[in-house]
């Protein structure tokens, strides 16, 4: 019979791999909650039509990438490719913006794309997502970036870079749109196919080509700062210097336009160096007119996503993740030294250790190696005498001292134990 395996562009993500999984949502829950960011928790489908609208039927996720079927109720139905129209669309439902003020959010959770796969990017993907609702002022452009920022050297990532653009609003865009279209246009046979097709329904995506033929005819194409309006300059200009004020370093790319429709005036990518050709980690910027767009009011708003995949590949290639660790492993052979080893075992992590009990009934020699493969701390050993006894065997397994041990005190002195534990942790 033929094995079923994961679709192509998904993955299992392993138990060896979910502390550091854990860790680095742990650490942002931790980071996000201190900075006043409430968790939302949005469907993974939603109506076709929300990511049409939201983030633009020229664009190439809506165009190419999204998975939509037709549902029972023939509605037409996709597996969401990003997280913020769903949150968007979440926020005006439930009439959030009612309670007044700013709307500090976030999600982490998994999205859908059809594109080709590759190291730290999947078809099914996973991100963490922040938004801002609610403000126009450019302290909160300054206030997402600098969480972002923040977040990426808490989980010990030094070596980023950020590049930072203003893609204005509508009217700057649609000025810059027609410049762009006619000095591209003499260019048009020279283009990528990509290129071609975009230079009729999303010419900024142009800018973004990798193809090098084409990065060498944009390189002297008009600049989107040269069409900004005085509004959008002033607020381009209060955010970098709120970045400077912060110490958070950034370089200006006029070429930076990140890939949905949405977005309006501050647009930034962090990158780390230790990436190669996927760099970004995080992307994100300001979209003031998303919210008024999907039926709500006048809401602005910024935010940005940080993809988990390619973080997580990242901190292994650092090796940047905690080390996990095991408390105590236990052991037994004999039916009533199995029955004490579970007792023990419950106790134990009833009080809060970790514990990891032997199930095999294997020779003693063959669970002890198991034991020492666990990283745990101390093992417990119940023999035949030690269930008579009503003892305990604890075995050190740094140093190997052993020592019986009643096994009613060994759980009402489970500090003690404890404390012993956390002192044969510490590195040597």
């Amino acid at each position: 019979m033929t094995t079923i395996q994961a679709l192509r562009g998904t993955r299992d993500i392993l138990p060896e791999e979910t502390p550091l999984w854990q860790w680095v949502e742990t650490v942002a829950r931790d980071s996000l909650q201190r900075a006043a960011y409430r968790e939302i928790r949005p469907p993974l489908i939603e109506q076709t039509d929300l990511f049409a609208r939201g983030i633009g039927e020229a664009t190439d996720v809506v165009g190419k990438e999204m998975y939509t079927f037709e549902d029972r109720g023939q509605r037409s139905i996709t597996l969401r490719p990003e997280i913020t129209a769903g949150l968007v669309r979440s926020l005006i439902e439930h009439k959030l913006t009612a309670q007044g003020g700013v709307q500090r959010l976030w999600h982490i959770g998994p999205a859908f794309r059809y594109e080709r796969p590759q190291a730290g990017r999947q078809r099914q993907f996973h991100q963490l997502d922040v938004e801002l609702i609610g403000s126009r002022d450019p302290r909160a452009d300054a206030e997402v970036i600098a969480l972002a920022h923040s977040l990426l050297q808490t989980l010990g990532l030094q070596s980023l870079t950020m590049d930072l653009n203003s893609v204005g609003d509508r009217h700057d865009r649609q000025r810059y749109r027609e410049a762009l279209v006619d000095f591209l246009t003499p260019y048009r046979a020279d283009l990528d196919a990509d290129s071609q097709d975009r230079l009729e329904r999303n010419p900024l995506r142009i800018l973004d080509s990798k193809d090098e033929t084409t990065q060498a005819i944009v390189q002297t194409a008009p600049s989107l700062g040269d069409y900004l309006s005085d509004d959008s300059q002033r607020h381009f200009e209060r955010v970098q210097q709120f970045l400077t004020n912060l110490a958070i370093p950034y370089q200006l790319n006029p070429r930076l336009v990140r890939g949905l429709d949405y977005y309006t005036h501050t647009a930034f990518e962090i990158q780390s160096a230790d990436l190669g050709a996927q760099a970004t980690v995080c992307g994100g910027g300001r979209y003031d007119g998303l919210v008024a767009q999907l039926g709500g009011p006048d809401a602005p708003a910024i935010g940005w996503a940080i993809g988990l995949e390619r973080l997580t590949l990242l901190l292994k290639q650092l090796q940047n993740a905690p080390a996990t660790s095991m408390d105590v492993y236990v052991v037994s052979r004999g039916e009533a030294a199995e029955a004490a080893a579970l007792r023990l075992a419950h106790g134990l992590r009833q009080a809060g250790l970790a514990v990891e009990m032997d199930l095999s009934g294997a020779a003693f020699g063959k669970q002890f190696k198991r034991a020492d493969r666990s990283g745990a701390a101390v093992c417990l050993i119940l023999g035949d005498e030690e269930a008579t006894q009503g003892t305990v065997q604890v075995k050190w397994l740094a140093t190997g001292e052993q020592a019986a041990q009643s096994q009613g005190d060994l759980l009402a002195n489970v500090d003690g134990l404890r404390s012993q534990i956390l002192t044969a942790q510490q590195p040597q």
